[in-house]
């Protein structure tokens, strides 16, 4: 089934409200390897300026994880749960870091969809705010849906076999 390219410059939320806890930043830094001490103690983010640890700039793709998928749900989208869909690339625009106490929304937008020989992709945009509106960082997601372009499907090219003469 083709996805509906009428959701283009849709917008889906506010979310609910993501609270950010130390735990949370450290459990992520852990989980992904980026253990710099900047992340996991607060002794040393004090020592370079800031008030509490920070979370790494990818932590802001928890929330994408959690809220981002919006359009997958909707059946007027028209993705279904086969085939698969690839996230191809990924990109996190950051105005502070993110830390301890952030109470965080995301609004999701569907930004572009194309067709790619008989996949489409689809790229969305995730602003994230606290919830006194102060925006923190932008996600930017592209991802592709294998086979959902809605093409008339050709017969296979005959495969040849070489023969002796």
């Amino acid at each position: 089934m083709a996805l509906n390219h009428d959701f283009i410059g849709r917008t889906h939320g506010p979310s609910e409200v993501y609270e950010v806890s130390r735990e949370k930043i450290r459990d992520y830094a852990i989980a992904t390897g980026d253990t710099h001490p900047v992340y996991l103690d607060p002794e040393a983010a004090r020592a370079l300026g800031h008030p509490d640890v920070i979370a790494p700039p990818s932590f802001a793709v928890m929330l994408f994880f959690r809220f981002g998928g919006w359009p997958l749900y909707d059946p007027e989208f028209g993705k279904r749960k086969e085939p698969v869909c690839v996230h191809r690339a990924q990109r996190v625009e950051h105005r502070r870091p993110i830390g301890p106490g952030d109470r965080l929304v995301q609004t999701t937008t569907v930004d572009d969809m194309s067709v790619m020989g008989e996949h489409e992709q689809w790229v969305m945009t995730h602003r994230i705010s606290t919830v006194d509106g102060e925006h923190v960082c932008t996600v930017v997601n592209t991802i592709l849906s294998r086979g959902t372009a809605d093409l008339p499907r050709q017969a296979p090219a005959p495969v040849y076999q070489h023969q002796e003469a």
